[in-house]
């Protein structure tokens, strides 16, 4: 492909997946665009549309892909930064994967290249060797097959997951600095006492609804507690405040979402909980599969996301559900205290690097084995450990060396996307924004 002609795929891509929001709020992504332009990996980040058109496209390898691995859930946005910090419905701090926006029922591998490819944009970004990096890919495709037999050999008892009990390095740094955050500093940040009461305060970003729009959202609010656990209304439902974010971030851009101040569990402040309404969106590999059962399955996206993030991490929030408004599929989950990032600015030294992302091979593993016929839904009716075992077995050498090289090519192409993109944007070339 021509440098001119990826130059117009790139812009047809864009344009195919965000020309809708983009006409509705252009501002929202000059802001997300700026934010792609800021690095390679960051427009890596905000393009995974261009990601799976090229899977289906240029890039496309159906090597390892059977009838069932073709078809298990995924992630659908598997980079280096979507792992984190969260309280588990049992009380318990746990470093996993984390923001299933893009969630959805694919190749398995698509999730391996596209956190492999991630990874060699970070290793480039700290200047490591190619060897290096390749070394990194390894690692992680090992990590991943060692914890996916043995969750095969053992069933979902094997199933484990990142704790402080377990955690070691820089993972376990992430988790104790999690454990120091608190509700009340959360509280803080986000709200005020006016009059004995706490209420949101306004800042960038957020902003003041009206009557009717505050009906509106308590009526979908209360739809929405007919979709979470019974052990999730054990806290009280009473609305205390309604506020309107629009998205800043590179994935939420032009999106709305409604922020809802609940009285906690007592009538203490400090017991209040934050939990967030979002517009969700059809996700980027959604437009590459051609499955109706899996289409058919879901109500609207909102409970597609609800749903997969039920089925890809064991104890999810007890707050995760969903409701519409104004006939469009929301997204409803608490404002966590609790969630932490890894800094991959802190990790930096081959060694350090290599035991983290043998923990993230072993992370996805867990996560692309719990959403099988072991778990509540009936979408993915097949031990998906075992599928991907029996066919990763027939050439384990060649798997892990289609990940690597796709790790290094692809990195090199984001690269040269990126720098397309920048000139894009710069020059006026993406519709829309003007």
């Amino acid at each position: 492909m021509s440098e001119q002609s990826r130059a117009d795929f790139i812009i047809d891509v864009l344009t195919r997946e965000f020309g809708a929001l983009m006409a509705l709020d252009p501002a929202a992504f000059r802001r997300k665009f700026r934010k792609m332009a800021a690095s390679p990996f960051a427009f890596y980040r905000g393009s995974a549309s261009l990601f799976y058109a090229d899977q289906t496209g240029a890039y496309r390898d159906d090597r390892f892909l059977d009838e069932h691995t073709s078809r298990v859930w995924i992630h659908g946005d598997l980079h280096a930064e979507n792992f984190g910090t969260y309280m588990n419905s049992s009380g318990q701090l746990v470093f996993n994967v984390n923001d299933f926006d893009e969630a959805y029922v694919g190749p398995f591998i698509w999730d391996l290249k596209r956190f492999s490819a991630s990874v060699a944009l970070i290793g480039y970004s700290k200047a490591l060797s190619d060897d290096v990096i390749s070394q990194l890919v390894t690692t992680f495709a090992q990590a991943y097959l060692t914890e996916l037999r043995a969750i095969a050999a053992g069933g979902d008892d094997a199933i484990g997951s990142i704790t402080l009990e377990n955690a070691d390095g820089v993972l376990r740094r992430v988790l104790q600095e999690a454990r120091l955050n608190t509700r009340v500093d959360l509280l803080a940040g986000q709200t005020v006492i006016d009059d004995y009461e706490r209420r949101f305060s306004l800042g960038d970003g957020v902003y003041d609804v009206d009557e009717e729009t505050a009906a509106t959202v308590t009526a979908a609010f209360k739809d929405y507690l007919e979709t979470i656990p019974s052990h999730g209304a054990s806290v009280s439902t009473t609305i205390k405040d309604i506020k309107l974010r629009k998205g800043v971030g590179i994935g939420s851009a032009g999106l709305p979402s409604y922020n809802m101040l609940l009285e906690g569990h007592t009538q203490a402040l400090e017991n209040d909980v934050i939990i967030y309404m979002k517009q969700a969106q059809v996700p980027a590999v959604a437009r590459w599969v051609d499955d109706e059962r899996v289409r058919g399955y879901f109500k609207h996206q909102g409970h597609r996301t609800a749903e997969s993030q039920r089925a890809l991490q064991a104890h999810a929030d007890p707050w995760l559900g969903y409701t519409e408004l104004n006939g469009v599929g929301q997204l409803v989950a608490e404002v966590s205290p609790y969630a932490a990032d890894l800094d991959w600015a802190d990790v930096n030294e081959p060694e350090e690097l290599t035991g983290v992302i043998a923990d993230l091979g072993r992370a996805v593993a867990r996560m692309h084995s719990v959403a099988d016929d072991e778990s509540s839904h009936d979408l993915v009716d097949f031990s998906t450990e075992e599928a991907i075992v029996a066919e990763v077995d027939k050439d384990e050498a060649g798997f892990v060396a289609v990940l690597v090289d796709f790790a290094h090519k692809y990195g090199d192409q984001a690269r040269e996307d990126h720098q397309d993109f920048v000139d894009l944007f710069r020059n006026g070339r993406l519709p829309g924004l003007q």
